[in-house]
């Protein structure tokens, strides 16, 4: 699998981001307003959501569930999330091992979460244990190709890897396998989302707390000269529009036992 997560500075990082995380988090709300379309139309018992962030989709996931349980590994995102009062309940856990009872959750919702795992076969197979026979866990995550343009410029700027690894499609259909559970409903998605420069690209990833958690990570500062080269390696991808593109390769799942 990839290199080893950092989960520690993962929690950080984005416990730094939790205050701004909604005003930045553009791809974030539109994949989980994707992934909620894909929710079976009916009422759940109690209900999950994996990777809560902000808690942004508590209220809609809280008019399906009589019971909605918010989960994040950062104390900080989940304090945000609490303020919003839209679930019962609010633990910091890992996804990799999960605070709940086997066979306890009727639905599971877990958007653009599960890429920061460092052993995605054991969060899918956490999944599978907490969720009920005749319960539903949906999934988006990132795949292989995810901010394609940002990394292939930074290699005009140095050796080091800037972007966090991504597991390509048919890997995550191993990971299923090998976790023994049941994908219904499997789509690939590309979103491109477009900023004015690459500043705004970078405060953007930053202000998610989306920065590099695995991979060979560079501890130094990024100096005027790196930043003026990566700013014209860039050059290459902009549009006639005169935007940037930033393209993110999502995979969607809707999951059985």
């Amino acid at each position: 699998m990839f290199e080893q997560v950092d989960k520690q500075a993962l929690a950080e990082r984005f416990g730094k981001a939790a205050s701004s995380y909604d005003q930045y988090a553009l791809l974030q709300k539109e994949v989980g307003r994707n992934l909620l379309s894909l929710i079976p139309d009916e009422k759940y018992g109690n209900g999950l959501d994996l990777g809560c962030g902000s808690g942004f989709f508590l209220s809609n996931l809280q008019q399906l569930c009589n019971y909605l349980l918010a989960l994040d590994i950062s104390t900080g995102m989940l304090k945000q999330a609490g303020l919003r009062g839209d679930a019962q309940g609010y633990v910091c856990g890992d996804a990799e091992a999960l605070p709940l009872r086997s066979e306890s959750q009727d639905l599971v919702f877990s958007s653009l979460a599960l890429q920061w795992c460092h052993e995605p076969v054991q969060a899918f197979r956490e999944i599978k244990r907490v969720l009920t026979s005749q319960g539903y866990a949906l999934f988006a995550t990132l795949n292989e190709g995810s901010l394609f343009e940002l990394r292939d410029a930074w290699t005009a700027v140095d050796d080091y890897e800037h972007i966090n690894q991504f597991m390509g499609v048919s890997e995550l259909r191993s990971v299923l396998q090998e976790a023994g559970i049941r994908c219904k409903t499997w789509q690939v998605c590309r979103h491109v989302m477009h900023y004015a420069d690459v500043n705004t690209i970078l405060q953007s990833l930053k202000r998610i707390g989306a920065s590099q958690v695995n991979g060979e990570r560079h501890q130094g500062l990024l100096t005027r000269q790196k930043l003026l080269r990566l700013q014209q390696a860039y050059e290459r991808y902009r549009l006639p529009t005169g935007l940037l593109p930033v393209t993110y390769n999502v995979c969607y799942g809707v999951l059985h036992r």
